[in-house]
Formats: structure tokens, C-alpha cells, sequence
């Protein structure tokens, strides 16, 4: 007799479901039953195979999200904006239906800070947002803001630089020579590898505090042309030929010359005080020593 009690896993609601969502899937499918959101009915099966519920609506289109509301109190939010524009309209979509005093880790860019000048900072920096695409990750962050201190709930916001894997790496660009910036020119990246990633994400719905932003960052202290050339290394590739700002930014498309004109080191200490995380891949030669 269960008294009226519902019985069985909770649920936990994931809005995008791509690289880093299909890596987490394993991690929570024995605590949760997770629904997955997709815009795309053809990728129903793959999602069913990978142990999800998936259902269709579109972050686009506000009339398909209705079912949502009070779908889950446990949301993991992984769908990036739509292309254009100042604000991210999906998020504002979403924010206009989410439940009270639910749970929401929140996937955000290490971008909205700008160039930083090479400085290493921890996550009480104020962001400066320099192209569109970042600021409208940042209304993103502020529209989550707003919804859990309306609502009671607890928001953690994961700030996420350039995610590599072993799928992940730089090869086609390697391959086709792209060059890169010249030593006096290059600016500082950060890193995090997707399995790391997506275990992050699931500690934080466990042990993040209320309305705080971790930088989901590992240990590397790597210029961009430095790792391209120790990826070119590890697989027999020439290194990029390295110019300086001036004549590179007639070569690279103008996305390609904004994440070239962005230079910061950020810390991770909350990540391994706060969350308790220890990283699988702690720098990017952790993995590239494992491969041939």
C-alpha cells in the first residue's frame, strides 16, 4: 500500500541534447527518469536507445513548451541561443515556464568576459561581452537570475571554454593549414574536456550553492597556438604557420578572429572547493598522452 505516494525515480528535464548531454545521459539515467527536449523527431530513437524519454518541442516556438511547465523539478539547460540577436529568446521562452523551486544547472561561455588581457581570474569578475554571441549568453545568466529569485529555486551557472575530446580536436583545421596567431600576438585559452564536462554538470546539481557561477575550466595554462601545435604533434601533423594579427585577420572568418582576439586564464578553484570535482583530464596532455 504506497498511501497515495508516488513511486519510482524523479524526473530530471535536460533542454538540448547534443555531444555533452548524450555524455551525461549515462551519469544520471539510474537516479532520474530524464526527459529530453529536442526540436528534431528524427533523433527520437537515438535518444529511446540511449536510455531518455525524448519530447518534441522547439525553444523557438513558446506553443510547444507548455507540456513542460511542472514537467520536472531537476533541469540541466544546454541549448545555446538562437543565432542572431542581443538577448537569447529561447531562454526567455523557457524562463516563462519553468516551476517553482526546482533545481537548474545552466551551461553558459566562458565569452561573456571579453578580452581579458591574459589576466587569471576567479568568477567574481564582472563580464564585458564583446560580440553578440556572448551578450546574449549573458542575458541568458540574467533572465535564469531573475526566474530563481522569483521562484525559490536554485540555479547554478556553468561557465564552459573550448570543449575538446578525442572527436573534439582540431585535426580539420590542422590539416588544412589555417594559421594561427604569432607568439607575440597569441592569447591565452582555457579548456575542458567533455567527459569532464558533463560529470561537472551532474555534481553540480548536487552540491552547487544557490545562484552561483563556476568556471568549468581545467588546469591548462595554454596559449591557442601552443595547443594547436601539441595536437599537431601528437598526430604527425606540420605545426600551423603563425602570423601576426594583422595579416591572419585577412585569412580566418570573422568568428574564427573573435575567439583569436580574446585572451584570459580563468581559476577553478570553487570547482574543486565547492563542487568537489576531480578531473579525468586536468590539461589537455592528459588526453593527448593516451593517444597514438
Amino acid at each position: 500500500m504506497n498511501n497515495g505516494k508516488k513511486i519510482g525515480k524523479p524526473r530530471l528535464l535536460m533542454l538540448g541534447c547534443g555531444d555533452v548531454g548524450m555524455r551525461m545521459l549515462p551519469l544520471v539515467r539510474a537516479r532520474f527518469r530524464v526527459i529530453v527536449v529536442t526540436s528534431k523527431p528524427e533523433r527520437c530513437a537515438e535518444l529511446r536507445a540511449a536510455g531518455a524519454i525524448p519530447l518534441v518541442a522547439d525553444l523557438d516556438r513558446p506553443a510547444t513548451l507548455a507540456r513542460l511547465a511542472r514537467l520536472a523539478q531537476v533541469i540541466v539547460h544546454l541549448a545555446p541561443p538562437q543565432s542572431s540577436g542581443e538577448t537569447d529568446r529561447r531562454t526567455r521562452n523557457l524562463a516563462a515556464i519553468l516551476p517553482d523551486r526546482a533545481n537548474l544547472v545552466y551551461i553558459s561561455t566562458t565569452g561573456v568576459y571579453g578580452d581579458c588581457g591574459g589576466a587569471s581570474f576567479d568568477e567574481t569578475r564582472p563580464v564585458r561581452p564583446a560580440n553578440p554571441r556572448a551578450r546574449r549568453r549573458v542575458d541568458a545568466e540574467q533572465v535564469l537570475r531573475a526566474w530563481a529569485r522569483r521562484s525559490g529555486s536554485r540555479l547554478a551557472i556553468l561557465r564552459v571554454p573550448g570543449i575538446y575530446a578525442r572527436d573534439r580536436l582540431p585535426l580539420e583545421r590542422l590539416q588544412k593549414g589555417t594559421p594561427a596567431l604569432s607568439a607575440a600576438d597569441d592569447v591565452y585559452t582555457n579548456h575542458i574536456h567533455a567527459d569532464d564536462l558533463a560529470a561537472i554538470a551532474v555534481r553540480a546539481l548536487d552540491r552547487a550553492r544557490p545562484l552561483r557561477v563556476y568556471h568549468a575550466v581545467d588546469d591548462s595554462d595554454m596559449k591557442m597556438g601552443d595547443y594547436f601545435d601539441a595536437v599537431a604533434r601528437c598526430f604527425g601533423l606540420p605545426p600551423p604557420p603563425r602570423l601576426p594579427r594583422t595579416e591572419l585577420q585577412q585569412q580566418v572568418t570573422p568568428m574564427m578572429l573573435s575567439f583569436m582576439s580574446e585572451s584570459r586564464r580563468l581559476r577553478n578553484d570553487r570547482l574543486r572547493n565547492e563542487l568537489g570535482v576531480r578531473l579525468r583530464y586536468p590539461h589537455v596532455g592528459a588526453l593527448l598522452e593516451t593517444l597514438p
